[in-house]
This record gives C-alpha cells, structure tokens and sequence, in this order.
C-alpha cells in the first residue's frame, strides 16, 4: 500500500515539537515498515533539503518548489496540485496543515493540542488567521482516524468537535534519546562550561517559547520569593527558548525584579547546549498553563534534573508521581517546590530516580508501531468513496 505523508512542516527546518514529532515519527516508520511503499508530500522555496536517509526503494518524494502560502491558496481555492496519487491508500498528516479532502485514501491527522482554539488571545492575529484557514474542525469530522499525543487531548478533542470517539486514538509522543545523563566531564559539558560563564553558579532552568501561556512571569515571581533566603543567593535562573508572541511583558518583568542580575534569558539553544543545560541544572521549572504534551520536562527528566511542573491540561498525564507538581496559578507554591527541590537531598533523589523511570514509557519506537497499527487497520478499508468537501 502507498501512504503519504505530509512532510511540509520540516521545510523550514526547525526543532519544534511539531518538527521533532513528524521527524522522529518518520524516521522509526521507515526503521520497522518495510511492507508499505511510503510517499512524502514537500515544498518550498527555500526549504530545508529533504533527509537524504529517507531516499529508500520503498520512499518517492513529491517535491515542489512552491511556496506553501501560495499553494496552501491554490489547493483551497482550486483544489489542485493534489498531493496523492490514484494509488495512494493512507494518508498520514502529522499537523493539520490543509489539504484537499482525498478522494480514495483514507486520513489520518495528528493534533498536538487545542491552545489555539481555547486561547487565541494568546495567538497573534496570523497565527489566528492561520489556524483559521486550515479549517481544523472540517478536517477534524472529515479524518477517518485522528491521534492525540496524550489523553488529555483525546477528551479535548472529542469534546470540543464532537467527533466519535472510536476514531480519536491515544498515542503519546517519545523523547529525543539524544537527551541523557552525562558526566561532568563530558566534552559537551565541558565546552559550555568553558566559554560561557552564566552556567558558572548554580540556576534554575526553564525551556520553551517565551510567550505568556507557559507561565515564564509565574517563574520570575517565584524566584523573587526564592532569593530572599541567604541560602539560595548564589542561585540563578536560565530561561532557554526563542521569543514568542507578547514576550515583551515577560522581559519587563525580568528587569524590573529586584534579582534581575541572576534572571538570564539564553535565547534560542541548540540540542547540545539544552542537553548540557538540562545536565548542569538544579531543577527544571515548568508551570505551564497549558500543554497538549509537553517535551521539555521528558527531557530534563531523561538528563537526570528534578522537575517542576503544572497539575494542569496533560502534565499530570505525562509525569505521574515523577515530577512536584504545582497550581500555575499560585507562586507560593511554586517557589515552595522550587525551595524543596533544592534544599531537600531525599526529595531531589526521589525524583530523579522516579523520573529516570518514567522516562522509559515515552519512545519514538512504540510511538511509530501504534501509529502504523492505524495505518495497517485503514489499509482494508482504502478503497473508492464519495470525497468529503471542505
């Protein structure tokens, strides 16, 4: 059987979730499917060029050196180019980047979360307008199969569109096993170390989009309270992460905090410079006010860092008994649990050793396996149907 798989969202080729999903979900397909012919769908005009480890005899790219705006206005307006062929069988859209409805394939879409729809204040207006124009709900009710990266976002998603439940499937997400624990003396860690004299004290770390739905001012705030005690001075917070919509709220408040000399804002981190970061931290601090999934506290957890996080949305899902979990809401509970993290010897212990547990639940090998167990469950039932109009 042929399936397509919509690739466009590696074009610019980025390290988001949503990239890091489709990227690691690709790649295991390809490691453990050698039945299935497997066609990806590709464009852009300066786009990221395609991986060339995935040129198999059972892969063929459609490439298109279009810009995805412009054929994003095409398709919907026109209905053309159309990514699947007469014998494409599946197809597999790892974001719900529009496509036209397919006239004999089945579809499957991945959603991440439902942010966009409970808190579009929290968007810009083209993010907005975006999200707008992929006509989620239409492509939610028209998906033969649709997955959700946590429970959470399955209840979310059946709720909000109203869609069956059989056709909504929980699969969660794995963790990028290039995170780990390291020695101290690990070339990685030592390069940092050396040539950047802010990770020279102790600190705290967060990492993610700064933007206001992942609670960075909550963090601040915290801190403040944290840094009143003698004993915790020397202590520093690093926030890792490219500048996001309405950040300018989160700046100011840094540099209005009366510790605003040990608040260190890294900008965008390479995957070395996060993996030694997790490494080198104390404790990781996640409050968020909501996530679909939630990759950054996996991944400190698999470096061996104490975490904090939200007891909202799907957190609580995905770090069970491993992680302090805390009212975003509430800074005293926060820097609490922060204070906890880092004065309590048993507790730190405690939750290293249970999130080096949890951890394991989370790969990209069982991920790919159950999403080709849907794949495998549509291929009976790809055959000719009346398409459903957008």
């Amino acid at each position: 059987m042929n399936v397509l798989i919509d690739a466009r969202v590696l074009s610019r080729g980025g390290i988001s979730g949503i990239e890091e999903y489709t990227r690691f979900m690709i790649q295991n397909l390809l490691e453990s499917d050698k039945k299935n012919h497997y066609e990806f769908f590709y464009s852009g005009i300066r786009r990221h060029p395609f991986p060339e480890e995935w040129k198999r005899p059972n892969t063929s790219v459609i490439e298109l050196n279009l810009p995805n705006k412009a054929l994003e206005v095409s398709m919907r307006l026109f209905g053309v180019p159309r990514a699947e062929t007469k014998d494409t069988g599946v197809i597999f859209s790892p974001h719900f980047n529009y496509l036209p409805a397919p006239k004999t394939a089945k579809r499957i879409i991945t959603f991440h979360d439902l942010s966009f729809v409970h808190f579009p204040e929290l968007y810009p207006l083209r993010k907005r307008i975006w999200h707008w124009q992929q006509q989620y709900q239409k492509q939610a009710e028209c998906a033969d199969a649709l997955i959700a990266v946590s429970e959470f976002t399955r209840k979310d998603i059946i709720n909000t569109f109203k869609v069956p439940e059989t056709k909504v499937h929980t699969i969660h997400s794995g963790v990028n096993p290039f995170y780990k624990r390291l020695e101290r003396t690990d070339a990685s860690i030592t390069r940092l170390t050396s040539r950047d004299k802010r990770v020279a004290k102790p600190f705290l770390l967060f990492v993610g989009t700064i933007e206001p739905r992942k609670n960075i001012s909550g963090i601040i705030k915290a801190f403040e309270n944290l840094k009143n005690d003698p004993f915790h001075r020397e202590l520093r917070l690093i926030i890792a992460g490219k500048r996001g919509w309405l950040c300018d709220t989160i700046f100011k408040d840094a540099a209005n905090a009366k510790w605003s000399k040990d608040i260190i804002f890294w900008g965008e981190a390479s995957h070395e410079e996060l993996r030694a970061l997790y490494n080198l931290a104390e404790g990781f601090v996640y409050p968020s006010f909501f996530e679909g999934f939630g990759f950054p506290p996996l991944e400190a957890q698999s470096c061996g860092t104490p975490v904090i996080t939200s007891n909202r949305s799907s957190l609580p899902e995905i770090v069970g008994n491993s992680a302090l979990l805390v009212d975003p809401w509430k800074i005293s509970e926060i820097a609490d649990a922060m204070n906890l993290v880092l004065k309590n010897e048993a507790v730190r212990n405690m939750l290293i050793a249970r999130g080096t547990e949890n951890v394991k639940r989370f790969t990209w090998g069982r991920a790919s396996r159950s999403l080709l167990d849907i794949i495998n469950s549509l291929e009976s039932h790809a055959t000719a149907r009346t398409a459903k109009e957008y």
